[in-house]
């Protein structure tokens, strides 16, 4: 995700700075190469060695004849972001008044001279995250362009973004965004439809494929609604649902200002009559399946020039025919193209994949994130081709 992006990472005096070395980690995990900047608040929280060892770079702890707030985030600088994470209340609103008093908060003025992205991550007590000069110092910061990834609020204090937020806002800061100012729903995971009030039917499909749609689409700058059957994240709107109706009705709503759609989740085919009652084990039961109607036929009917990307999972392991059962799905909705894969990589985070189009398919082998930024690089391209000339 953060494949040759150079990371300025600017520490301040938070306790959350303890936080710093596994961020670190996990913008180089990301591929981001990654250089420290700390005040000497955040020195008596965690030792900059700690940080040197963290980024395998010498960290900055002071401005020198060599100034270095210049050479990472002046003109041409190393840096193609700086990240401030932890940042506290104090030094947000030095950031707001221009105050230039530690190697952070002037790195944070020269970024903001020469245009070097900014991302910060507050972490503060909560009734000083509610402080009417901090709310104001952070609208001021916000309106000059800088990217605020929100805290927890959590036993009375606003903590640090998950890594995975921090991460997902420092590529959208660094990359393009051809997505910016569209809006994109995707669908993910599996449904569930109840038999009794214990039991349902349900599939094996994890949503890591549809969160990883979402996830790059954010980065490219789309505002992204995930409908699907798990757990909030920092990069969409989540839409909770559980049962094929409740997607359906969640995605169409989803779709009534959408741009476009990735209909990623494994929807059930058949719904069953739910008993109000637990059906009593050790009986002989058959249960009557009624098929679900289908998502991206339904979305078509509501939204016939909406781009529509289709999944088609097969088992057969046969690529030929993945590819014609494929094109059939393409040809009766009127899809921008459909992401072929077969059932084995259910679950798994490595996945091979079909992206069949009209005139040509496209082979794809590698992490199901990887996969997931070919397919929002194709939405781009799609929106793009689709948007009107003068």
């Amino acid at each position: 995700m953060l494949e040759g992006v150079n990371v300025a990472l600017g520490v301040t005096g938070s306790i959350a700075a303890v936080k710093t070395v596994e961020l670190a980690h996990e913008l180089r995990r990301q591929g981001a190469a990654v250089r420290g900047v700390m005040t000497g608040s955040a020195g008596g929280i965690i030792h900059p060695w700690a940080v040197e060892f963290a980024t395998e770079n010498e960290v900055v702890t002071e401005i020198t004849g060599s100034v270095e707030h210049v050479e990472l985030c002046g003109y041409d600088g190393w840096a193609d972001v700086l990240l401030i994470a932890p940042a506290t209340a104090n030094t947000v609103g030095k950031i707001a008044s221009a105050v230039d008093d530690t190697p952070v908060t002037t790195c944070a003025t020269t970024a903001l001279g020469a245009d070097t992205p900014i991302v910060i991550a507050p972490a503060m007590h909560e009734p000083m995250y509610d402080h009417p000069g901090v709310l104001e110092a952070i609208e001021t910061v916000e309106e000059w362009g800088v990217e605020f990834v929100d805290p927890r609020i959590e036993e009375g204090k606003a903590k640090i973004a998950s890594e995975e937020a921090i991460v997902a806002d420092v590529a959208r800061a660094a990359g393009d965004r051809p997505l910016e100012g569209d809006h994109v729903v995707v669908t993910s995971g599996a449904t569930s439809e109840s038999i009794d009030p214990v039991r349902v039917i349900t599939n094996r499909s994890s949503g890591k494929m549809g969160r990883a749609v979402a996830n790059a689409c954010y980065v490219r700058g789309a505002d992204v609604t995930l409908v699907h059957d798990g757990p909030d994240v920092p990069y969409a709107d989540v839409r909770e649902v559980e049962s094929a109706d409740e997607m359906l009705a969640a995605t169409r709503a989803a779709c009534d200002d959408a741009d476009a759609l990735v209909s990623a989740a494994a929807i059930g085919d058949y719904t069953v009559e739910t008993s109000d009652e637990k059906i009593r084990s050790g009986q002989e039961l058959t249960l009557e399946l009624e098929p679900t109607p289908k998502l991206i036929d339904e979305i078509r009917s509501a939204r016939p020039d909406l781009p529509i990307v289709g999944f088609k999972t097969e088992t057969s392991g046969d690529e030929p025919a993945m590819i014609e059962q494929a094109r059939t799905t393409l040809e009766r909705a009127d899809l921008a193209f459909v992401v072929a894969n077969d059932a084995s990589v259910m679950g798994a985070d490595r996945t091979s994949a079909l992206l069949v189009h009209a005139g040509d398919v496209a082979r794809y082998e590698g992490s199901k994130a990887g996969l997931g930024s070919e397919i929002a690089a194709s939405i781009a391209a799609v929106l793009e081709s689709s948007t009107p000339t003068n």
